[in-house]
């Protein structure tokens, strides 16, 4: 069984900033149900690219790594309104309305869904969340977020068998997981859960597949795409490091300069 096991919560987050984009990574651990009010957003899931502007409601699925780009306006915000709906609430609303998976979804990873009055009038009954105001205590938070899970039953019925899967992530293929994911700055130990394995079990099949350990694969895989995007490509220093899985600079340019007796500011 995988080991990575986290506790979470209902939330409801707002997030706003101006003038510039924001980049990034994260582990997407529980559904998320969002509203774009204002500039755009890029989120790059499970080899896809999805983009959503400014009016947009999305749903992104659990137990996924993003990569992800927030755009402001032109001399304007960029605002979002996020419903985090942790596994103890949707196992409760599936208790509740006796709805339970059927079977196993196997659509999209991030969805743009079609806007509706149930929303639009959800997403108003937010505000307190979006401006300070009102009593926002943990069991209103979660009254909000069994109402967005309803709603989305409501609106997307086919929903339901990825909101009510309380499975862990299953046994998948590890050669083309890591191919796919290898740029994201994440443990060892996330790697092995998304993959469904325990710990032990991922270092076993990754020897076996790629004949080295995880760690050596992931700082040569990584070294070698930033050779490629200083050499060929031309990029700064200072943007390749986090581009390629690094968390800082001096890690990456020892490690750099160890694999190719130079360090990277001196590659022409």
């Amino acid at each position: 069984m995988p080991l990575l096991k986290e506790k979470t919560s209902p939330k409801i987050l707002y997030t706003c900033y101006s003038h510039t984009s924001r980049e990034g990574e994260q582990f997407i651990a529980d559904h998320v149900f969002g509203y774009i009010l204002s500039g755009s957003s890029d989120i790059y899931v499970n080899g896809k690219n999805y983009v959503f502007k400014e009016g947009d409601f999305r749903f992104i699925r659990k137990n996924q790594l993003a990569k992800f780009a927030k755009h402001p306006p032109k001399d304007g915000e960029f605002k979002t309104i996020s419903i985090v709906m942790d596994k103890e609430t949707l196992r409760s609303v599936s208790e509740e309305l006796n709805q339970h998976m059927t079977q196993t979804y196997t659509g999209e990873s991030a969805l743009l869904l079609q806007p509706n009055n149930l929303f639009r009038n959800y997403i108003d009954s937010l505000s307190p969340y979006m401006h300070g105001s009102g009593n926002t205590n943990k069991m209103l938070t979660t009254l909000k977020v069994k109402e967005a899970i309803m709603i989305l039953l409501e609106t997307n019925p086919e929903l339901k068998d990825v909101l009510f899967d309380f499975s862990e992530p299953g046994k998948i293929d590890l050669e083309a997981y890591m191919n796919e994911h290898y740029k994201f700055n994440v443990d060892i130990n996330r790697f092995a859960y998304l993959t469904g394995r325990s710990l032990a079990t991922f270092k076993r099949d990754f020897e076996k597949i790629f004949k080295t350990s995880p760690s050596r694969w992931l700082q040569h895989k990584r070294l070698n795409d930033a050779y490629f995007l200083i050499k060929e490509k031309g990029w700064k220093t200072s943007d390749v490091y986090m581009e390629v899985g690094f968390k800082d600079f001096s890690h990456f340019s020892f490690a750099f300069k160890k694999a190719y007796g130079v360090a990277p500011s001196r590659v022409n």
